[in-house]
């Protein structure tokens, strides 16, 4: 399957990005100051009518304490809501705003397989506190009270799931639908065109886009939902930081120049390893060194005729994995690269390498991870092609 037009596909706009926090402040400065502070001095003497049942957390008129209101991320949160199409509410981290998401809905299930190993560790610490708590396939059947969570393009292999599909299945018994779409950042994929009810994203990644902040966020689709969850945010203690809430403003200006470009580089990058799956020799990549090579824009159809280009709309995903012949190549490759560097995490403007297995016990000892940044292909192929070759030279003895 080959990458889909540019022009064809949707964007976000730099304008909304730019100004679509506006009316959340004076317009006087430039750049937004960083404040650090914690509480605002209060504008009057107390009055019956301006307690804090009266503050609107979704356009307030002042702030009281940052850890109900803030102006840097209330503004960084109008931006999020623009560009996602819904509501948008900040986290401390993106297992934070996971937390938020199970404690929200309170399920007396959850389907999910897969994906990020951490969103399975946040699910075992909800069970202290609800041990009937189950979790169950998302191939399983479904019943009332159960929340499907799908994570697609799914980590670490950046593979793609039908959304409609699951939307379908766990609204037929009543319960909800979680898509964590962190992969996939606008204009990438819209997960409330396909039927989710609640949109999760790790801030840190390419909202973020530096590797400088953490942050989650959740998208609801009305205001009386996104208010529930401020509630509960602010009681969970789970607000971002304000030095955080700058960086993500800051960032997300360019986001709209970062996300297409890795996309584009990431789906070049793929599908130029793909020729070599299977061990084979190609441009420059010795044979004997790669096995598989898993990206969206590779699965083609499902047997229902489903493929990821129906969802993946506005291009394919910047994170992917390969799977190498040995571990002993696996170890290697990511120290042995001049552009990539060996860290976890994906997202970033810097091209990430990573042996999976450093970061999840679960994983193959032969996957690699491969976050692109917005480095040049060419530089990118010649790099891998120049240590793919160096793995396979034979070891001198001593």
């Amino acid at each position: 399957m080959s990458p889909k037009n540019a022009a064809q596909k949707p964007t976000v706009s730099g304008t909304v990005l730019m100004h679509a926090d506006d009316e959340s402040h004076s317009g006087l400065e430039v750049a937004p100051s960083l404040s650090v502070t914690t509480t605002f001095r209060a504008p009057t003497a107390w009055k019956e009518d301006e307690g804090l049942e009266e503050l609107d957390p979704w356009q307030p008129n002042r702030h009281v304490y940052s850890r109900y209101t803030q102006p840097i991320s209330s503004r960084a949160e109008k931006i999020l809501s623009k560009i996602t199409n819904g509501y948008a509410l900040t986290y401390a981290s993106g297992l934070a705003a996971s937390y938020a998401a199970i404690v929200y809905h309170n399920p007396k299930r959850i389907a999910i397989t897969g994906g990020y190993h951490g969103c399975h560790m946040v699910i075992e610490v909800f069970k202290h506190t609800r041990p009937d708590v189950k979790v169950i396939d998302l191939d399983d059947e479904y019943q009332p009270g159960d929340l499907c969570w799908v994570e697609t393009p799914l980590n670490p292999t950046g593979e793609s799931r039908n959304i409609q599909f699951y939307a379908d299945k766990i609204h037929a018994v009543g319960g909800h639908l979680v898509v964590d779409s962190t992969f996939a950042p606008p204009p990438l994929q819209d997960p409330f065109k396909w039927g989710t009810d609640m949109v999760l994203h790790s801030g840190t990644k390419y909202f973020g886009g530096h590797s400088d902040l953490l942050c989650g966020v959740l998208i609801v689709k009305t205001l009386d939902e996104w208010k529930k969850l401020w509630g509960m945010r602010t009681f969970l203690g789970s607000m971002m930081g304000s030095m955080e809430s700058w960086l993500l403003l800051r960032s997300l200006r360019t986001l709209h120049l970062r996300v297409p470009r890795q996309s584009e580089t990431a789906t070049g990058l793929a599908q130029w390893l793909s020729h070599a799956a299977g061990g084979r020799a190609y441009d420059g990549i010795p044979a004997g060194v790669i096995d598989i090579v898993w990206h969206s824009s590779l699965q083609g159809k499902d047997a229902s005729g489903w493929e990821p280009s129906q969802q993946m709309e506005g291009g394919w995903n910047a994170t992917f994995s390969i799977l190498l012949k040995t571990q002993e190549y696996a170890s290697a490759l990511p120290h042995s690269l001049k552009f990539f560097v060996p860290a976890t995490s994906l997202g970033g403007v810097e091209s990430l390498i990573e042996q999976r297995r450093a970061s999840d016990p679960g994983a193959d000892p032969k996957l690699i991870r491969i976050s692109v940044g917005v480095e040049e292909l060419e530089d990118l192929k010649n790099d891998l092609r120049r240590a793919f070759q160096e793995l396979v030279k034979p070891k001198a003895k001593l």
